[in-house]
């Protein structure tokens, strides 16, 4: 058995192990909510999600102390990072997509296509019962056990605060977030799923009042010049959601650009996407008003 059968075998476990215990914890058939992020709830009871956050969060150095500060976490999905700040002593505004039709699609592409390219990501084939499961849900169906559910889950069983603001990248505003201004903001592969970054940085930079902190898996610079680098290809079925990544000095640049003193990267995080067995490796950017 290779690496990436190995862990999609303990993937499944997870979930198993984790169904089971909610059973036992009074809080019926969770069978069919996908984990995107793992997140501690107390009781014994981890959330099984394909990205587990927990080892590599000293490297993104977020404050240990965010008490009387304003927490922006854009994309939020599970929300990890948002129950991580305010666990921190922050007031906490968690952004998600409204629908899955708000998705980013290039042009000429339909939501269908959208929603199967998120299914084929999400869990390989070998993945079982649980694929055949994935493969069967309408776009509204998967919107909920993906990204509504499990968020609202954990929102409950933390007793959190977090307040939730269905919206996109591009239609971020104050008034929208209910907040003026945010003293922390957390992008996490977000730009990765639009066409149009540079509009999405220029949407969330002025709610920004003294920290955007960014990371995503970022190409080198070749020669040294500001790039981004097309990884849409060139069939309409074949791409991940995603079509540009900025290299670090692009992102340096436009951040400066618009309106950040200082933007340096201060490390990396690395994991393994559990699902499918792949590894990653992505800087992070602190820029400083």
């Amino acid at each position: 058995m290779n690496r990436s059968q190995t862990s999609t075998k303990q993937c499944l476990r997870a979930y198993e192990e984790f169904n089971e215990r909610a059973l036992r914890l009074g809080l019926g058939d969770l069978s069919k909510y996908l984990w995107y992020h793992t997140v501690e709830l107390g009781q014994n009871l981890v959330t099984p999600g394909v990205f587990d956050f927990r080892a590599s969060l000293p490297c993104f150095q977020f404050p240990e102390d965010m008490h009387g500060m304003a927490a922006l976490d854009v994309g939020s999905a599970t929300g990890f990072f948002a129950f991580e700040f305010e666990r921190r002593g922050a007031r906490v505004v968690a952004t998600e997509l409204p629908s899955l039709e708000a998705l980013d699609r290039f042009p000429g592409q339909t939501v269908e296509q959208s929603v199967q390219k998120m299914k084929d990501m999400f869990l390989p084939d070998s993945a079982g019962r649980l694929k055949a499961m994935l493969a069967e849900y309408t776009s509204e169906e998967l919107y909920y056990y993906l990204l509504e559910a499990p968020f609202d889950l954990c929102r409950r069983f933390l007793g959190s605060n977090v307040t939730r603001c269905f919206s996109t990248v591009y239609d971020l505003s104050e008034r929208k977030l209910g907040m003026a201004g945010f003293d922390l903001v957390f992008m996490g592969d977000i730009l990765l799923h639009t066409l149009n970054p540079l509009q999405a940085l220029a949407t969330v930079a002025p709610l920004c009042r003294k920290k955007l902190i960014l990371s995503q898996v970022m190409p080198p610079a070749v020669d040294g010049q500001p790039a981004m680098l097309y990884v849409g290809g060139e069939d309409p079925d074949r791409d991940e959601i995603s079509w540009w990544r900025p290299n670090i000095l692009c992102l340096v640049q436009m951040l400066k650009k618009l309106g950040f003193r200082d933007v340096v990267e201060v490390g990396h995080h690395s994991g393994v996407l559990k699902s499918f067995g792949y590894a990653y490796d992505c800087p992070i950017l602190h820029a400083t008003k």
